[in-house]
C-alpha cells in the first residue's frame, strides 16, 4: 500500500498551455538538448515525461484534453500523465511503452528532445534507437525495487554508447515515506556498479514524478536533499564540451550546383558537420583521392559564414575544382580520420533473424554506402554479468557482441569513443532492406 502524506496529486487545470510565451527568434538561437529516459518496466519514465511537460507548462489544450478522455475511458481516477508520450493503442491498452516516443518542449533557457524509450527487454533496440542521439540518459530507479537487472542493463547501453551525462531518478520517493535511508542505499548500488564503465558525469535526483516531487521545483518533502530540481539540471547541464571540436570531419552528402543565372559556376558540397572546426582559408583536404584545396565559402541557408562546427548543416565551396562526390570526406590534411577495411566494432543485433557469421550485409556509414562481409563474432556480451561469451556463434535480437566486419571499399572513420558521428554505422540485410545492426566502431581488425 502507498505510504500516507499529506501532499495532494497536482491536478491539470484548463490553462495548462501558457508556456513557451517567447519569440522564434530566440527559440532557434537556444541550445538543444537531447535526453532520454530508460529503466526497468513501471518505474514511472512516461509519468515523469507528462509531469515534467505539464509543470513546465508545454502542454496545449488539445494534447491535455485528449490524455483526459483516454484516461476516463481506461478508467483511470485521475488524468494518467504517462498518456502524454504513450500514444500507441497497444501502448495504452497494456500500460506500457513500446517504441520510442519523442516529445519536443522550451523554457527560456533551452530547448529540449526528449526520447521516452521502453523499459522491456524484448525492446531494447527501441532504447538504443533513442540514446544513439542522446546528450543526456535518464534512468529511473523504483525506490521500492532499488537497482534491479534492467536497470543495470540500461546503464551499461547508455555507456556503451557513450552517453556523457546520467541523470539517476529515484523515483516513487513518496511510497517509502521520502526515506533518505532509502535513497542512499540505492545511490551507493549504483555508484558501485557504474564504477565499472567510463561515466564520469552521474548526477542523483530523489523525485516522486506522480507528485511532482524535484522534478520541476524543490521538493518541501525531502529537506535533507540539497540538490537542484530535474529541470534545473536539465537546463544548466553543460554539453558544448561533449562534442569533438577538434578533428574536422564532413562528409560529402550532396553536390549543390543550382545551374541559375545568379549562381551559375556555383559549386557546394553539403553536408553535415560531424565534428571540428571549418574556417574560411583554411587548407583541407578530400578522401578517398587526397586532392587538397582551400575553403572558399561557408554557407547556411544561403548566408555565408566565417566558420562551421557541429552540429551545422552548411554548404562549402572549395577554391579549386576537386571530383567530390556523395560519400567522400573533408578533413584537414594533417588531421585525418583513420581509413581501412577490416573494421571490429561493438554491435546491438536488432533483428528476428540471427546474425549470421559469413553473410554479406549492406552498412551504412555517414554519407557512405558499401557492403561488408562478418568475418567473426569476437565475443557475445552478457548484459546480465557483463562477462563476456567467446563461444558464441551468433547474435540474436537485443544482443550486443563485438565483430570484425571486411568492407568491400576504405571507410573514413574514427574509434566511436572520440566521435559518435564517424564512429558509427548501420548494418542492412541486402534481401529485406532492413537495419538489422546498430554497431560503434572500435578500430582496426588486431
Amino acid at each position: 500500500m502507498p505510504a500516507t502524506t499529506n501532499q495532494t496529486e497536482k491536478q491539470p487545470d484548463p490553462n495548462a498551455n501558457q508556456g513557451m510565451q517567447f519569440s522564434t527568434e530566440s527559440y532557434l538561437d537556444m541550445d538543444l538538448l537531447r535526453f532520454l529516459t530508460c529503466g526497468s518496466v513501471d518505474d514511472g519514465k512516461s509519468t515523469l515525461i507528462g509531469r515534467l511537460l505539464y509543470d513546465s507548462k508545454s502542454i496545449f489544450e488539445d494534447q491535455l484534453e485528449a490524455a483526459t478522455q483516454a484516461s476516463l475511458s481506461r478508467g483511470d481516477e485521475r488524468m494518467n500523465l504517462a498518456l502524454l508520450t504513450d500514444g500507441l493503442r497497444a501502448e495504452r491498452e497494456q500500460g506500457i511503452t513500446i517504441d520510442v516516443a519523442y516529445r519536443y518542449f522550451a523554457t527560456p533557457k533551452r530547448k529540449f528532445i526528449i526520447a521516452d524509450c521502453p523499459g522491456h527487454v524484448q525492446y531494447t533496440r527501441n532504447m538504443v534507437t533513442g540514446a544513439s542521439t542522446a546528450n543526456l540518459a535518464l534512468i529511473l530507479i523504483d525506490a521500492r525495487q532499488g537497482v534491479i537487472e534492467q536497470t543495470r542493463r540500461h546503464a551499461f547501453i547508455c555507456s556503451l554508447l557513450r552517453i556523457p551525462h546520467l541523470v539517476v531518478c529515484v523515483n516513487k520517493m513518496d511510497l517509502v515515506d521520502w526515506s533518505k535511508d532509502v535513497y542512499d542505499r540505492i545511490r551507493g548500488d549504483f555508484e558501485s556498479f557504474a564504477s565499472r564503465f567510463e561515466i564520469t558525469d552521474i548526477t542523483f535526483t530523489p523525485m516522486s514524478a506522480l507528485l511532482g516531487d524535484n522534478v520541476v521545483t524543490r521538493s518541501e518533502n525531502m529537506p535533507w536533499y540539497n540538490g537542484a530540481s530535474l529541470l534545473h539540471h536539465l537546463e544548466h547541464v553543460h554539453i558544448a564540451g561533449d562534442r569533438d571540436m577538434i578533428d574536422p570531419r564532413f562528409p560529402v552528402q550532396w553536390v549543390i550546383r543550382p545551374q541559375s543565372d545568379e549562381y551559375h559556376d556555383y559549386r557546394g558540397y553539403g553536408g553535415h558537420v560531424a565534428s571540428g572546426v571549418f574556417q574560411v582559408g583554411d587548407e583541407v583536404m578530400s578522401l578517398p583521392s587526397g586532392m587538397t584545396s582551400r575553403i572558399r565559402s561557408i554557407d547556411i541557408g544561403g548566408v555565408g559564414q566565417p566558420s562551421a562546427f557541429p552540429p551545422q548543416s552548411v554548404s562549402i565551396q572549395l577554391e579549386d575544382d576537386i571530383d567530390i562526390s556523395r560519400g567522400d570526406m573533408i578533413c584537414r590534411p594533417n588531421n585525418q580520420p583513420k581509413t581501412g577495411q577490416d573494421i571490429d566494432a561493438m554491435v546491438v543485433w536488432m533483428a528476428e533473424q540471427p546474425m549470421v557469421v559469413g553473410k554479406k550485409y549492406q552498412i551504412r556509414h555517414t554519407s557512405n554506402e558499401a557492403r561488408c562481409i562478418v568475418k567473426g563474432l569476437r565475443y557475445r556480451m552478457d548484459i546480465q554479468t557483463l562477462h563476456r561469451d567467446e563461444s558464441a556463434e551468433n547474435l540474436r535480437l537485443n544482443e550486443i557482441g563485438r565483430i570484425s566486419i571486411r568492407t568491400t571499399k576504405p571507410l573514413f572513420y574514427d574509434p566511436y569513443r572520440q566521435c559518435r558521428a564517424t564512429g558509427s554505422f548501420i548494418i542492412v540485410d541486402e534481401q529485406t532492406n532492413n537495419t538489422v545492426g546498430a554497431a560503434m566502431i572500435i578500430g582496426p581488425t588486431t
